[in-house]
């Protein structure tokens, strides 16, 4: 193998090494979930929002990702990649829980908004319903409206 093609190839495995790992650096902001306080990661460009909570193998109890969207539209989400099993709370404008769905690791299957929602919430799967947390439920943060965050 000449010098030339050895280079191209660990550029080659570099490059799907890197697109591989989990992003650990976006924004964070803070909701409030009745008592809990949570501390999550915020995905607002596409690029962002289409790698999510890939390539996680593990996170903290009250850590999660919120998916930003520019326009209310019915959200749909899949699992390929993520190793971790999440649930997904598709949110309202105003911090109003529209559905809940949890998700199987590494599946295609489709988990969508009920009506059209800005906003999606993916936490450890069970963390919404060992709280208690339901359809309805108000979460509280700055990106929410008529929210004190």
């Amino acid at each position: 193998m000449t010098r030339f093609a050895l280079s191209l190839l660990l550029s080659c495995l570099a490059l799907s090494t890197s697109a591989q790992q989990a992003q650990t650096d976006l924004p964070r902001t803070q909701l409030q979930a009745g008592m809990y306080q949570l501390d999550v990661q915020v995905a607002a460009t596409p690029e962002q929002r289409s790698v999510g909570l890939m390539f996680r193998q593990s996170m903290p109890e009250q850590e999660g990702m919120l998916f930003v969207f520019e326009q209310a539209t019915v959200q749909c989400f899949w699992m390929k990649n993520t190793l971790l099993p999440l649930t997904a709370a598709f949110v309202a404008d105003d911090g109003s829980i529209v559905n809940l769905a949890d998700m199987q690791p590494q599946t295609t299957a489709s988990h969508c908004s009920e009506k059209p929602v800005r906003f999606v919430l993916e936490m450890r799967q069970g963390w919404f319903a060992k709280r208690g947390f339901k359809k309805g439920f108000k979460l509280k943060g700055s990106l929410f409206k008529d929210s004190a965050g």
